[in-house]
């Protein structure tokens, strides 16, 4: 690429940058009003179909070949892995806690790569990885003092454990995904695995009675429904593609730190959501955790990091 065209592509990236940062963090507070109107995991499951057909189609009307033989297996895991347990759950988990609270919860699953590699890799841990595995969790640990009396509550037991299950789904999606990574285009992976998810998940809502009448639901959670399928999963997908091929990648990756404050504003501003010292103060060692864990992997660890985004 000539210098005169990066001049010209690079403010756009940084554009396509910021709009990432901002929109993967309001996918946490859409999702949170959403479920406020209709059940999370119908909400989920709507959101995933939509958004599925608009990528399936779109790679079909570039005649993009569907997946063959043996590529269905590690698809059909990940569609299970990344969109039914993790965006399931943790769309389901936000309906209980702080949107703000859930996306640093979301954000902390890289630590979970350090943990499994103790055990599975032979390779001695680099320091940074250890390092940040116990800033994030010193973090986490911070942010939970604040929240010890919401422990009594059992809907913010369940939304924290939601949450949880949802990182650690995501983390071993992360793992699988390295190990059996096939030479199928991935972005239409993307798509195929939303696309079945939200068939499986809108079914499921369906037969378990977990779901309301198309009809019964309020124009405010159509709404947040178009915002995470347009905005949350399609333009801001796009954005970030362009992104990370016009930027270094350690910069592209600045929104996975960037999304948990908007996450925490936006909660504030529209929800009432307290910000206290200590959730601002653990929030900000957990996300250096993070930091020091995804600087490890990019530094040549033998674990490495995945792309990560908003619910």
């Amino acid at each position: 690429m000539s210098i005169s065209t990066q001049q010209n592509t690079r403010p756009k990236a940084f554009l396509a940058l910021a709009a990432v940062c901002f929109l993967w963090g309001t996918t946490w507070v859409a999702s949170k009003e959403g479920t406020r109107h209709i059940p999370a995991l119908q909400l989920a499951g709507m959101r995933q179909l939509a958004a599925g057909i608009l990528y399936v189609f779109f790679f079909l009307y570039q005649r993009a070949a569907l997946p063959r033989g043996k590529e269905w297996r590690p698809i059909l895991l990940l569609c299970v892995l990344n969109f039914v347990l993790s965006n399931g759950l943790s769309t389901w988990g936000v309906k209980y806690i702080s949107a703000g609270l859930g996306s640093i919860m979301g954000a902390i699953f890289p630590l979970w790569l350090v943990i499994i590699g103790f055990f599975t890799q032979k390779e001695k841990m680099p320091g940074k990885a250890i390092t940040g595995l116990l800033l994030g969790f010193g973090g986490v640990c911070i942010i939970f003092y604040d929240h010890l009396g919401d422990f009594l509550d059992p809907d913010f037991r369940f939304g924290i454990t939601l949450s949880l299950i949802a990182t650690w789904t995501w983390a071993f999606a992360t793992l699988y995904t390295k190990k059996q990574a096939t030479h199928f285009n991935p972005y239409f992976s993307l798509g195929i695995q939303m696309l079945i998810s939200g068939i499986v998940l809108t079914s499921f809502t369906q037969a378990t009675g977990w779901a309301v009448p198309l009809s019964s639901i309020p124009l405010r959670a159509w709404m947040v429904i178009g915002y995470l399928v347009f905005f949350g999963s399609v333009l801001s997908f796009i954005a970030y593609l362009y992104a990370l091929q016009h930027l270094p990648t350690e910069q592209a990756s600045i929104y996975a730190y960037v999304n948990p404050v908007v996450a925490l504003l936006c909660g504030s501003l529209l929800f009432d959501d307290k910000i206290t010292p200590y959730i601002l103060g653990g929030g900000l060692v957990t996300l250096l955790g993070v930091w020091l864990v995804n600087k490890a992997f990019t530094s040549g660890a033998s674990v490495e990091q995945p792309e990560t985004e908003g619910i």
